[in-house]
């Protein structure tokens, strides 16, 4: 028994090693307090606009570990559930979802060269061209 809860206490170890924190990240100019409910709302276009009434430009990812971790901790939607979402709204004519890249250099490029953009990328993506809005 003893040589079970090992494994398991060495098994469940290195799944939170391999479990990064995604990080939301914004123009380093950007002053705006922001919370997980504004990310929120933000990335499913039901805001527009930051806290401080300035444009905002959301910047998502097409895939990867950042992109599930940011859909299921911040969204609270799986892919699926976000590509009916937009699928919706799109028709309608109500929406149109962020822009998209494939990679996270791509996401920081973009943010550091556009003061009302807002994006999200791993940890230890993270340079000085950008700020950290919040982790998650």
């Amino acid at each position: 028994m003893r040589y079970v809860n090992s494994i398991i206490l060495l098994a469940l170890s290195l799944i939170a090693l391999n479990v990064q924190a995604v990080t939301v990240i914004v123009h380093p100019s950007n002053a705006n307090a922001l919370n997980k409910k504004t990310f929120k709302k933000i990335f499913l276009g039901k805001s527009k606009k930051f806290p401080d009434g300035s444009q905002v430009i959301p910047i998502d990812l097409t895939g990867g570990d950042a992109r599930e971790q940011f859909l299921n901790n911040v969204v609270g939607k799986s892919e699926s559930q976000l590509k009916a979402y937009w699928s919706k709204l799109i028709f309608t004519g109500k929406g149109q979802a962020p822009k998209s890249v494939d990679t996270e250099a791509e996401v920081i490029k973009f943010v550091s060269q556009t003061p009302d953009a807002i994006g999200y990328i791993s940890d230890g993506a993270v340079d000085d061209t950008v700020k950290v809005a919040a982790k998650f």
